[in-house]
């Protein structure tokens, strides 16, 4: 029996770009997700992070087939079974959506303002024809009650709650049909800070009492360390860097995962920020650049990184990189928390 839920090789989607011209054809691609391969641990909560435009939010939906891969390869393995995502047919992949949700991240524009609270939770097991009748009822109160939503939410609207209820309305719905796998895509970005932590806890609640394992995708640094058993950090379509949350964020092996540790705000006033710039935008998925793709923003760019595309390699136990000088850079992490002696 393997411990891996999910295991994604060589993933790739390419969006195509047509022609402006009367029957013109395709003339380029969008190279959103060019080669990712990964696993998740059964359980566990794989953080994934980047800048806006790496493509983490299209590997999410992929994954759940919401947005069709180009190519490569999808196994998710339950019941002691393997099953390869991208050969089931749509009406085999309808059946099969049982397994896996998605947490959206706006909680205002994701539930249908003219659905109860009910119909809404309610709403995974009827179109897969999971439950009918009084068991209906009976799974969408245990999932509220899962979510600390009162009971007498179920009759209103979603105009009538905050953003914080509404993103539990929306995990309720993720849990109803009982899932193993969930993405949670962005899904407290919209929230004030405080109500951030209680749905981050309610989440690592959810996943200790019912074993969900989650794709956590977040720009929030802070946010996917609380949450995260490891975490990928992705640019440009691809990953550059995948670890041990602890080990990614004190020992970075990656130029661009040290500039985002670097520019994670410090509580404490005394620690000066020194932030390492990256040079211009990131660049254009329809045509990146040759070799390695963060050459053209690196600070300790060489001539074989404009040539030459870096490995993809586990260089110490379960952590991978993709760069030349993984080996040979000292790179500087995040702030280790200071030790509080005891009184």
């Amino acid at each position: 029996m393997t411990d891996t839920l999910l295991e994604i090789k060589d993933l790739k989607v390419h969006f195509p770009i047509r022609s402006n011209q009367l029957f013109g054809g395709v003339t380029k691609y969008v190279k959103a997700v060019d080669g990712v391969s990964f696993h998740i641990e059964k359980g566990e909560t794989l953080g994934l992070v980047g800048e806006s435009g790496s493509g983490k939010t299209t590997v999410g939906r992929s994954i759940l087939r919401a947005i069709e891969p180009t190519d490569g390869k999808v196994t998710f393995n339950v019941d002691d079974e393997s099953f390869d995502l991208s050969q089931l047919t749509d009406k085999e992949m309808r059946v099969f959506r049982k397994h896996m949700q998605l947490i959206f991240q706006d909680p205002y524009s994701s539930l249908n303002p003219r659905m109860t609270v009910r119909d809404i939770i309610a709403e995974p097991l009827v179109a897969q024809n999971l439950a009918t009748g009084k068991e209906v009822d009976e799974r969408v109160r245990e999932a509220a009650g899962l979510c600390k939503l009162n009971l007498e939410y179920l009759r209103r609207f979603p105009h009538a709650f905050s953003g914080g209820q509404r993103q539990r309305i929306g995990i309720a719905r993720a849990l109803v049909s009982n899932p193993q796998f969930i993405v949670c895509d962005e899904s407290v970005s919209a929230l004030d800070v405080s109500i951030q932590a209680e749905i981050l806890n309610l989440l690592m609640d959810l996943q200790e009492k019912l074993g969900f394992t989650y794709l956590f995708i977040a720009h929030d640094l802070s946010v996917v360390a609380h949450i995260s058993k490891r975490v990928a950090v992705m640019y440009l379509g691809q990953f550059v860097e995948l670890a041990p949350t602890e080990t990614l964020f004190y020992a970075p092996k990656h130029p661009y995962t040290e500039a985002l540790m670097s520019a994670i705000p410090e509580v404490d006033p005394d620690i000066e920020m020194a932030p390492v710039h990256l040079a211009g935008e990131i660049p254009s998925p329809i045509n990146p650049p040759s070799g390695c793709r963060f050459h053209t923003r690196c600070p300790y760019v060489k001539d074989v990184c404009k040539t030459d595309v870096p490995k993809w390699e586990e260089i110490e136990d379960n952590h991978f990189v993709a760069c030349h000088f993984a080996d040979t850079l000292t790179l500087k992490g995040a702030e280790m928390p200071n030790s509080v002696d005891a009184d």
